[in-house]
């Protein structure tokens, strides 16, 4: 894994370390260029069918079947097919996907969509999860001193640019008064945290909170710890290419299946201890304890009827990461495609909506 710190000349590199295969025969040179171009095409305008044509079908991202657990528990059933649910998570591996067809909608933070536009991918936001609560937390590696955010300086820590957690770490960093260059921003993805974490090649990683307890559990007793901060990751989001919403049945099917995973997230919110069972001691292997830890932290959904607050904070990540080089300054408002604002808050009780 790279080590090497991530200076002002040498951003580009590493952000071609982190954008893939795919991304890779995009290329970058090109990036802004074909960012506007992707822009220019945009999503189409055109109104929502009211109906999902007949053998209209979606591939849907669901990492570690959670969203067909989740819609099987709450007695969800979709009025349309599902053609392969893709255990897929990961912002850039989402992107990869889009990229290949392989994948038609996703649930992810608000880095992603910023990252694929600087890669000049056109995708659109569909629905939008306010999180009031942080859902990340940083944990240190064995052995380590580290007890603030403050004491980053100088360290190693794991950056994933195009995932929730960079941003997390960027928002910690500027919230305690560090420059990037006051640390060596270790570039990786989410999937490698754990790893890097246990060997000691990182002083620190953003882990979530349902990944922290294992950790936490086996490697405390050798001096890892966490470090909980109240910078939160604003957005739980669904999004689609540009080309997926272009298609009239698709977009339906999209427009469709938007309330069933608001209802899902509610049904979630409200049975936690059937949910913890069901997925976390029996899915992941945790003990009934470790699952409520998790569930304790959980937030509660929220689908706000305007997507007023959620742009404005799309917009201070996508500038947040430009002020660091790492992408360059756009409007973040050509990611919304806003025929579909107000489905998720329609979907759920008054009390989800705000």
């Amino acid at each position: 894994m790279p080590s090497s710190p991530v200076s002002g000349v040498d951003r580009r590199l590493f952000l071609t370390s982190l954008l893939g295969a795919a991304a890779g025969v995009a290329g970058l040179s090109g990036c802004a260029g074909s960012s506007a171009a992707a822009d220019a095409k945009g999503a189409s305008a055109a109104p929502l069918a009211d109906k999902v044509p007949a053998g209209t079908s979606l591939k849907i991202a669901s990492y570690l079947g959670t969203q067909q657990l989740q819609f099987k528990l709450a007695k969800l059933e979709l009025p349309f097919k599902v053609s392969s649910w893709v255990n897929i998570g990961a912002g850039p591996d989402v992107i990869n996907a889009f990229r290949a067809k392989s994948l038609d909608l996703a649930n992810n933070a608000g880095i992603p969509p910023i990252q694929a536009h600087y890669q000049g991918f056109d995708a659109k936001i569909v629905a939008i999860d306010i999180t009031r609560k942080p859902n990340y937390l940083f944990a240190t590696k064995p052995g380590s001193d580290i007890r603030s955010v403050a004491d980053f300086k100088g360290k190693k820590l794991a950056f994933s640019q195009g995932q929730a957690q960079g941003v997390v770490l960027l928002r910690a960093l500027k919230k305690a008064g560090l420059k990037y260059d006051d640390v060596e921003l270790v570039p990786l993805t989410s999937n490698q945290f754990l790893t890097a974490l246990q060997s000691g090649q990182v002083d620190i990683a953003p882990l979530a909170n349902q990944q922290a307890p294992a950790y936490l559990s086996q490697y405390e007793s050798k001096g890892a710890h966490a470090i909980t901060t109240d910078v939160v990751d604003l957005l739980n989001l669904l999004w689609a290419p540009a080309s997926v919403l272009n298609d009239s049945a698709k977009a339906a099917a999209v427009a469709a299946y938007i309330p069933y995973w608001a209802k899902g997230q509610v049904w979630t919110y409200e049975n936690p201890d059937a949910w913890n069972e069901e997925f976390y001691v029996k899915t992941q292997n945790l003990t009934a304890a470790q699952a409520k830890s998790i569930s304790d932290l959980a937030n509660k959904p929220l689908f706000p009827p305007s997507w007023d607050e959620a742009i404005k904070w799309e917009q201070e990540t996508a500038d947040l990461l430009a002020e660091g080089g790492f992408v360059k300054k756009f409007d973040v408002s050509s990611l919304f495609d806003h025929r579909f604002e107000s489905i998720a808050a329609k979907a759920v009780p008054a009390e989800y909506r705000r």
